[in-house]
């Protein structure tokens, strides 16, 4: 059982033994309905805010205007929520009116219908005021009431809307679509911030162990969960295709909407387009992939339609130099949509180096082992893995490196470097280029396995030093 369950039901029982009434609402609800176990539980209730802080010994006050305490109770947080009704959204965020209001009009205020579903875990009893139940069966997001009001509420929805029915396999219903295309600029209003997180939580992969055990008593009596739907494409594939389709991704990346009509040389790239050959990558993304592969993914070729040449005699198209400015490019992405400055580092090396890969059978040893050992290296050889699937589908070079990488291994005096620039120092060589350079040049040396012990280096480092100390 998910262990956020049976304190979330406690929290309503306890609501339930004091008079008031309460329910478990939104995500949680379509979860549990879908077969999948909810990354959190809110609650819905009558009482006030200063009502619920006197039920409970441990609360946070969070939102005390908007009616919202945090429950704390066995170790987790729980939002409790006061029934309310929301008017005059002016930021395209924020509501500038609240009043306390009944479950069935706080279920109108909630963006899309399978979210706004409220459920009585001690009754066993679904309550349904916005049709969620029959989009839930139909596998359709849909807003609740007018879609162009839903957005201008708060412009980010237009996201979360294109996330849930990736994520979920849904179809988003004609009408919330076409709000969607109409109003597609105004997410440019949301911050940077905001637009990350509901990117990141598109193109993530899959969770492994995401399918729950349904409801005691489930309200919807069938199988509607979509883990048993066919899949065409995975949920990030999906993903790109609807913020495409949304026509949201010429606001949240421009970069990447320019890749849909960039055009691949067919010799190299079958799929077709740039567009075309990142959303196979996204289709072949396994269930438990690195954090940051999609955004290898989505970023390795950002720079192809900026550097894109046609040979008017052959009409071969290349792209010569795209890795080196598609880091910059990426870079400047990354930055834009506020992301870690760890994970841009990590990223922006897949983009730098992923075209390396296929020379590594030509490199000389020193350079193969130097790519082995970076960092970011099984990144990189997941994205070259992705690359190969979705053009040729060659993955010779992969498996070549993962023999190279699996030899490695076994030679685990090339991992450190067999001296320091202190070695260097106590040897009377000065800080400065020159014992910056005669470490690289050992290092190399032991990479190619000229050098295979401290002592070899040593020696060789002697009759280096007539040209290095006076």
């Amino acid at each position: 059982m998910n262990s956020l369950r049976e304190p979330a039901r406690q929290i309503v029982e306890r609501l339930h033994r004091a008079g008031f009434t309460a329910f478990w609402v939104g995500g949680c609800v379509r979860d549990f309905l879908l077969r999948l176990e909810p990354h959190d539980f809110d609650i819905a209730t009558d009482a006030r805010p200063e009502q619920v802080e006197r039920l409970f010994e441990r609360t946070i006050p969070v939102g005390r205007k908007f009616g919202v305490v945090i429950v704390l109770l066995q170790g987790r947080q729980f939002q409790v929520a006061t029934f309310r009704a929301e008017a005059e959204y002016r930021d395209g965020r924020h509501p500038e009116k609240i009043a306390f209001a009944n479950a069935e009009v706080d279920a109108t205020r909630r963006d899309f219908t399978v979210n706004g579903l409220f459920f009585d875990p001690i009754n066993q009893k679904l309550h349904d005021w916005v049709g969620g139940e029959s989009d839930l069966r139909g596998k359709i997001i849909r807003t609740i009431g007018k879609a162009e009001e839903r957005f201008g509420e708060d412009h980010l929805r237009m996201l979360r809307a294109v996330r849930f029915a990736a994520r979920l396999n849904f179809t988003i219903e004609p009408n919330t679509l076409a709000a969607i295309q109409n109003l597609a600029p105004k997410i440019k209003a949301i911050s940077a911030e905001r637009i990350r997180d509901e990117l990141v939580k598109l193109f993530a992969s899959p969770e492994a162990g995401s399918v729950g055990s349904p409801l005691p008593a489930d309200p919807l009596q069938t199988d509607v969960g979509v883990h048993g739907a066919a899949r065409s494409t995975s949920p990030a594939a999906r993903g790109l295709i609807l913020l495409r389709d949304s026509g949201l991704l010429e606001h949240v990346c421009p970069e990447l909407a320019a890749t849909i009509t960039c055009e691949q040389s067919p010799d190299f790239h079958p799929e077709g387009s740039v567009f075309n050959h990142l959303c196979l990558m996204l289709e072949q993304m396994p269930t438990a992939a690195p954090e940051l592969l999609p955004w290898a993914v989505l970023l390795h070729d950002i720079a192809k339609p900026v550097t894109a040449e046609r040979d008017v005699a052959t009409g071969k198209i290349t792209f010569y130099g795209h890795e080196r400015v598609g880091a910059e490019m990426a870079e400047k992405i990354l930055l834009r949509l506020k992301f870690p400055n760890k994970q841009i580092e990590e990223i922006v090396a897949c983009v730098r180096h992923h075209m390396q890969f296929k020379d590594v059978k030509q490199m000389r040893k020193a350079t193969l082992r130097r790519l082995l050992l970076r960092e970011t290296f099984p990144l990189e050889l997941e994205l070259h893995r992705l690359d190969c699937l979705g053009s040729s589908g060659r993955l010779e070079h992969y498996e070549f490196l993962l023999e190279q990488a699996e030899a490695l291994k076994h030679s685990p005096a090339i991992q450190p470097p067999l001296l320091t620039g202190h070695d260097l120092i106590k040897l009377g060589i000065q800080p400065g280029p020159a014992l910056g350079a005669l470490l690289a040049e050992l290092r190399e040396r032991q990479l190619a396995d000229e050098l295979v012990t401290a002592a070899d280096a040593l020696e060789w480092l002697k009759k280096q030093l007539p040209r290095h100390v006076r």
